[in-house]
C-alpha cells in the first residue's frame, strides 16, 4: 500500500512539473519591440493652415516590430489600442504644442516607448447661448448665490462636486465676499467689484496679491484681505469638451485660492452657473454664481 502511495505521489509531482514546463514553453521568449515609428496627421493641414483647421484633431498611428499592443498616454490619461491608432481632439484655444507618449508592448510585457510633440491650432467658437448667458450680449453682472447650499465648496481636483465641504446658506456672511459683483462684458473685459476687500486662502493671496498685509489666518488658513476693484480680460475655451472660463490675471470666484484661474463651467442655466477651479493647494474649489440683471 505504501509503494502505491509513493507511486501516485511521484506521478502527481511529475505532472505538476510537466505542466509548468509546458506553460513556460508556450509563453515564449521575451522580445522587446523595435523600429518604432509614430506618425501624426493634423486634420486640415494645408499650405495656408500648417497647424490644422482649428478643430484640434490629430490622428496618431504607431508601428513597431514584435509589438502585440500599444498604449497612448496624454495628460495622465491612458488608452490601449491593438492596432496602434488613436485620435485626440485637443481643446486649449490658440497654437500650442502637445506631447503624447506611445508605448509598444511585446511578449511578457516588455516595452519600448517614444514621446512625440505636435503643434496644433485650436479655434474655439463659444456657443451663442453661453455668450448670451454670460454677457447678455452686452454686459452682465453676477454675484455669489449665498442663499444656496454649496455656493462655496471644496473637494478633490478631479471631482465635479464639493464632496469635502459645501457651505451652508450665508455661511460666510461675515467675511466680505457676498457683496462682490462680477461683471462680464461681451468684448472680453471683466470687472470685479470687491467693495474694498476679499476673502480666501491667505497663503495664496499673499503670494499673488502683494504680501500677507500682516494678517494671521484662521484655523482653515483663511482671512479677509484688502483688495481694490480691478479689471482684466476673460476668454472661453473647451478643452476636452469642458466649457472653461479663463481670467487673464487674478480673476476669481469670490474665494481666492490662486492656481491658474481657469474655471470649469460644470453646469449652467440662463441665469446661473456652477464653476470649479483647481487652487494653488491642488484642491478643487467650487462656487455658484447667479445673474442679477
Amino acid at each position: 500500500m505504501k509503494n502505491i502511495k509513493y507511486i501516485i505521489t511521484f506521478l502527481s509531482i511529475a505532472l505538476v512539473f510537466s505542466s509548468c514546463e509546458k506553460e513556460n514553453y508556450e509563453f515564449g521568449d521575451l522580445v522587446t519591440p523595435t523600429n518604432m515609428v509614430v506618425t501624426t496627421e493634423i486634420v486640415g493641414v494645408d499650405a495656408t493652415h500648417p497647424n490644422g483647421d482649428g478643430s484640434g484633431t490629430v490622428h496618431f498611428n504607431v508601428t513597431a516590430d514584435n509589438a502585440i499592443t500599444y498604449r497612448f498616454v496624454y495628460d495622465g490619461a491612458e488608452s490601449t489600442s491593438a492596432l496602434g491608432t488613436k485620435t485626440y481632439t485637443f481643446g486649449t484655444t490658440g497654437l500650442k504644442k502637445y506631447a503624447v507618449t506611445v508605448v509598444a508592448y511585446g511578449t511578457g510585457g516588455v516595452s519600448s516607448s517614444k514621446t512625440v510633440e505636435v503643434e496644433v491650432l485650436v479655434v474655439y467658437l463659444p456657443p451663442a447661448d453661453l455668450l448670451t448667458m454670460l454677457t447678455s450680449d452686452s454686459s452682465r453682472t453676477w454675484r455669489l448665490k449665498a442663499e444656496s447650499t454649496g455656493h462655496f465648496g471644496v473637494g478633490p481636483a478631479d471631482a465635479d462636486q464639493p464632496v469635502w465641504w459645501a457651505a451652508a446658506p450665508n455661511d460666510k456672511a461675515a467675511f466680505g465676499a457676498y457683496d462682490d459683483r462680477f461683471i462680464f462684458n461681451v468684448d472680453g473685459t471683466f470687472t470685479h467689484i470687491t467693495n474694498g476687500d476679499t476673502f480666501g486662502k491667505l497663503a495664496a493671496m499673499a503670494a499673488d496679491l502683494g504680501g500677507d498685509q500682516g494678517l494671521t489666518p484662521d484655523g482653515n488658513g483663511e482671512s479677509v484681505f484688502a483688495l481694490a476693484d480691478y479689471s482684466e480680460s476673460w476668454n472661453l475655451s473647451a478643452p476636452g469638451g469642458q466649457e472653461t472660463l479663463t481670467f487673464s490675471n487674478i480673476g476669481y470666484h469670490g474665494f481666492y485660492v490662486g492656481g491658474d484661474h481657469k474655471y470649469a463651467i460644470l453646469s449652467r442655466s440662463a441665469n446661473e452657473m456652477s464653476i470649479k477651479t483647481v487652487g494653488a493647494d491642488g484642491n478643487g474649489w467650487f462656487a455658484i454664481l447667479v445673474a442679477i440683471d
